[in-house]
């Protein structure tokens, strides 16, 4: 039975409703007006861009390509005025690049014969030109310029630039410029070509190029429902990293877990949106009250309390299951975003840990907060959300990367010679003669 409460949902696993498990996409007539910018990108290029920054963003622009003048300044002017942030910044990078340099190694470039003279291969190559985009509204996303300029570079894309929504110049009218946090981080990333340019339309810019920004192979950054359904809609021109729905943590604990711990986590991804959705599965209804207590406790003092509140109240939940193996189950299900496992080391843990599989990036123990992964510990924080997380992982190296096949023979060898003849018979079998030719003349 479902408790009424006043911060969110507790109910018991048997009671959950089947679209619990469903994906959460909200239908509206986005993809109409989407597709309406994006044309208007294609045919008109730049004079539309400026168009858009006039209306939608208030910021009538000259160009659209920031002063790399301008970016070193911000990152100065924040070593100086900020050196805490500067350095948060500046460790984040490290340990993302490092972490992404280790993933660009587990990608083996190999040759092997299979059969007497006959060699197949696999190479790994980074895509010319990557495009990164990074949103600027209510809360600047200083990190995302981190996480997805970190697995570009790492992979060794020959090209990185980056779109984020334009800002009136502190001392130019019309010359282009962008978040001041933004441009700093982008300094540190040693990101040199931004372009103050916003929205689905920066999308649309990036997939199909227009007479300042070039086009992209590759388009990746998370951003509000018209830049995910512009990315949605130009995949197939161009390469992306996902479509990503509202943002998730799946908690599962035990007793053992710190009530207060697990509610700050709860409370950090409610903070997001009002469709950010968090969850505690736990087979302890003592400890179920306890964080339902510190909810409604911390939620008093939380300054971003508005939207927290809409998001647990609509979209929140505490499961209370017969054990954790049925916890482990209902997140395997959920396929949620971040999934924390909130146990004390020992063998419980290692079994739940080896149970799970469907999940963005996992969190393994009290002490690995979803938050460190968000901004400083190595891990991407851009991860499949909606249940996607049942066939893909997160934002990588591997998103900027394409791997492609070599076929090498030994003229007169014994693999290349049945190669030919299987060839021969197969192309025969499906009708298509020339391609049983192609084969039978090297024989």
């Amino acid at each position: 039975m479902e408790k009424d409460t006043k911060v969110l949902s507790v109910v018991e696993s048997k009671d959950i409703k089947k679209d619990f498990f469903s994906p959460r996409f909200f239908s509206d007539d986005t993809g109409e007006i989407v597709t309406g910018i994006l044309s208007q990108v294609r045919e008109k290029g730049d004079e539309v861009l400026r168009e858009y920054a006039a209306t939608f963003d208030k910021c009538p622009l000259t160009g659209f390509c920031v002063d790399g003048e301008d970016i070193r300044l911000q990152g100065e002017a924040l070593k100086k005025d900020n050196p805490a942030l500067y350095e948060a910044l500046a460790y984040s990078w490290d340990l993302a690049l490092r972490f992404a340099r280790r993933q660009r190694k587990s990608f083996e470039d190999f040759e092997t014969e299979l059969e007497p003279g006959l060699f197949t291969g696999q190479k790994t190559i980074a895509v010319d030109r990557a495009g990164l985009y990074v949103p600027a509204g209510r809360f600047p996303l200083l990190s995302t310029v981190i996480m997805t300029a970190a697995p570009a570079v790492a992979a060794g894309c020959k090209e990185v630039i980056l779109c984020t929504p334009p800002r009136k110049h502190p001392s130019l009218e019309g010359k282009p410029f962008a978040d001041k946090g933004i441009l700093a981080t982008a300094y540190i990333c040693g990101i040199s070509k931004i372009f103050a340019c916003g929205g689905a339309q920066a999308i649309g810019a990036m997939a199909y190029g227009t007479e300042t920004i070039p086009r992209c192979d590759v388009i990746v950054g998370p951003g509000n429902k018209y830049v995910a359904e512009a990315k949605r809609l130009v995949y197939g021109t161009v390469g992306i990293d996902m479509v990503a729905g509202p943002t998730e943590v799946f908690i599962i604990a035990d007793k053992t877990a710190h009530p207060a711990w697990v509610a700050a986590d709860m409370l950090a991804q409610s903070e997001h949106d009002p469709d950010a959705q968090a969850i505690l599965a736990t087979d302890s209804g003592e400890l179920a009250c306890a964080v339902e207590k510190e909810l409604e406790k911390q939620l008093e003092v939380l300054p971003t309390k508005e939207v927290a509140a809409v998001s647990l109240k609509k979209n929140g939940y505490i499961i209370i299951t017969k054990d954790l193996d049925e916890a482990a189950n209902l997140a395997n299900k959920k396929a949620p975003e971040h999934l924390e496992l909130a146990l004390e080391a020992g063998a419980t843990l290692d079994a739940l840990r080896e149970a799970v599989h469907n999940y963005g990036s996992l969190f393994i123990g009290h002490g690995s907060a979803e938050v460190l992964g968000d901004y400083a510990a190595g891990l991407n924080h851009t991860l499949p959300t909606s249940t996607s997380a049942r066939f893909t992982g997160g934002l990588s190296v591997r998103n900027f990367l394409k791997t492609v096949t070599t076929l090498r023979t030994e003229e007169g060898s014994a693999g290349q010679k049945k190669s030919a003849l299987s060839a021969s018979v197969l192309g025969e079998a499906e009708g298509l003669i020339g391609h049983a030719r192609a084969a039978q003349v090297r024989l």
